[in-house]
């Protein structure tokens, strides 16, 4: 059984384009997509490079923390099978949570 689930912070194997390496990235659990599949949203401590981005502050988690000032990108949203992700840094609080997951669906409604 996976030691993280929906709202949880998670550092995660991303690939680089050339495939030749990984980096761990942060990212959000959003939910579960199947047995070993989660949906996933990326985060970046870069301000601005995305105008919905969402800042994740301290006071969003329940326990753990990032390094660093982050955003959550909730355009950028992907399932990584659970082998990739490297371990839990931290769970957002439900609401912090729930309005990452409503701008996804606005998104995802959009014409």
């Amino acid at each position: 059984m996976a030691a993280f689930g929906r709202a949880s912070v998670v550092l995660v194997e991303f690939p680089f384009s050339d495939l030749s390496k990984t980096k761990l990235r942060p990212a959000v659990v959003l939910a579960q997509a199947n047995q070993q599949d989660w949906f996933l949203c990326q985060i970046t401590s870069n301000a601005g490079i995305d105008d919905k981005a969402i800042e994740i502050k301290d006071t969003d988690f329940v326990t753990g923390s990032l390094r660093q000032k982050s955003f959550a990108r909730p355009d950028k949203i992907f399932t990584g099978h659970e082998v990739l992700i490297n371990r839990r840094v931290g769970i957002l609080r439900d609401d912090a949570t729930s309005k990452l997951i409503e701008v996804v669906v606005s998104i995802l409604r959009q014409k």
